[in-house]
């Protein structure tokens, strides 16, 4: 069996045919190609470079490790699954409980590290058992809540610091970004968060050339005169040059808060698989194994040299259903991309000095999409809330994880937040289940769309 690293050409190699897809296995002309990686990677310019800003986290060396992320999953996938992977934001929340417990960026990825080892033992143990066995431990009643409790426990950050640091800012790069998902369409729309970063920019500008410093919360927490914008590390960073690494430290507090997050990765990586076998006609079930394995070793390596987890992206996603073309060639491109985006220092420094304001305005967008997109699989899955069954494990979780409900065990431990409202609504659920009457009880339909669904005939 190849390892997916042959195309033959598309037609004339310029543009599928009507009505046609470029298949993974096919490719258009080489320059094209390169153009659709560049796309791609523009694609998950937004969140990959957000992600790790937000996490505290060398941004160039999570451009960098992208690249090799995405080469290792198409080489364990065989060239058969299409996908980039970039830098997860299900981690963002993680590292601001893991900081706020007086952890540094050690301990951040060495907590990210052990989850990207249970997801590659998760994905050999669907590649053995089959899909059901996620099903049967994390139905989407549970998988819905922890997605939920994540992406909303982030509210806070937004509104303690990002917020604060330029109000007017936020608002404007609020609006703008949330206009460009709605009102735009096709490739365009899948970037909405980096126009909206651009704009951020600009507006930050443009104000310190009319008002002058900001007296808020700059980047180190402190209340101060500065610049909304300032770009006096772009001048000192060098144009080549390797990323900044570290190794990885591990503390079973860190640990226990992330561990949570493997439940969100594999309903999304279940989502994503589904909605690209349903997009190229080839269904990847058998695949799923795989790919959840290949993005917890992704993620593994990543965090080793002091980068962020990896996972597959829904932007990329969107580009494909945009443009028909399916090819992981484009993918080899992209990752070609990334590796030397990373290798920019000078690149780094410009995503480093995103004003706290333009984090504030994306990240209430950003922060609450990823908290909705657990609502989104209760909705597709037909989650009856009305069932006490279902609506007391994830009321009472959700409402821990949100408002960072914390149980101290012992004198030296303590369980809060994230990782305790996981385990009220994961051993809760399973608890009453066993407990319930039977017509409390019914039938769980299975995960099979997880997060995220694309249509081919959106308008471009």
């Amino acid at each position: 069996m190849g390892l997916g690293v042959r195309w033959t050409l598309h037609g004339d190699g310029r543009t599928p045919a009507p009505g046609a897809v470029v298949k993974p296995d096919e490719r258009l002309s080489w320059p094209r190609t390169a153009g659709l990686g560049a796309q791609h990677v523009v694609a998950m310019f937004g969140a990959s470079f957000v992600a790790p800003v937000l996490m505290g986290l060398d941004p160039n060396l999570a451009i960098m490790m992208s690249g090799v992320a995405t080469i290792l999953f198409l080489l364990a996938t065989r060239g058969r699954i299409p996908s980039y992977l970039g830098c997860s934001l299900s981690f963002v929340g993680v590292a601001a409980a893991i900081r706020a417990q007086g952890g540094g960026s050690a301990a951040v990825t060495g907590a990210i590290l052990v989850v990207g080892g249970v997801l590659l033992l998760s994905g050999l143990a669907v590649r053995k058992f089959g899909a059901r066995i996620i099903h049967t431990a994390m139905p989407p009643v549970v998988t819905g809540a922890v997605v939920m409790l994540i992406g909303f426990n982030l509210a806070p950050v937004t509104a303690g610091t990002y917020w604060p640091a330029d109000q007017w800012t936020a608002l404007l790069t609020m609006l703008v970004t949330g206009a460009a998902v709605v009102c735009l369409r096709g490739f365009w729309s899948r970037i909405a968060i980096f126009l909206g970063l651009v704009f951020g920019y600009a507006v930050s500008w443009v104000l310190d050339r009319v008002f002058g410093r900001i007296h808020s919360i700059d980047g180190s927490g402190r209340v101060t005169d500065h610049w909304r914008l300032d770009l006096s590390g772009v001048a000192k960073a060098d144009w080549i040059g390797l990323p900044s690494l570290h190794a990885p430290s591990f503390h079973w507090s860190a640990v226990l808060v992330a561990l949570p997050v493997v439940i969100a990765l594999i309903a999304e990586n279940a989502g994503h698989v589904k909605a690209v076998g349903e997009m190229i006609g080839d269904p990847l079930d058998d695949q799923l194994g795989t790919a959840i394995a290949a993005d917890g070793a992704a993620t593994m390596i990543s965090t080793s040299v002091g980068g962020p987890a990896n996972t597959t992206y829904s932007e990329n996603i969107g580009v494909m259903a945009a443009t028909r073309v399916y090819s992981t060639a484009a993918y080899w491109a992209a990752a070609g991309f990334a590796l030397l985006f990373g290798l920019c220092p000078k690149f780094g420094a410009v995503v480093a000095a995103v004003p706290g304001g333009v984090l504030g305005g994306i990240t209430v967008i950003l922060y609450g999409m990823i908290g909705l997109l657990g609502a989104q699989i209760w909705v597709h899955n037909k989650v009856d809330l009305r069932n006490p069954l279902n609506l007391v494990p994830v009321a009472a979780g959700v409402i821990i994880g949100v408002g960072g409900v914390s149980l101290k065990v012992g004198e030296n431990f303590e369980l809060g937040g994230i990782a305790l409202g996981t385990i009220v609504v994961l051993l809760g659920y399973h608890v009453l289940r066993t407990l319930a009457p039977a017509h409390l009880k019914p039938q769980e339909p299975l995960l099979d769309a997880g997060t995220s669904e694309y249509d081919d005939d959106r308008p471009a």
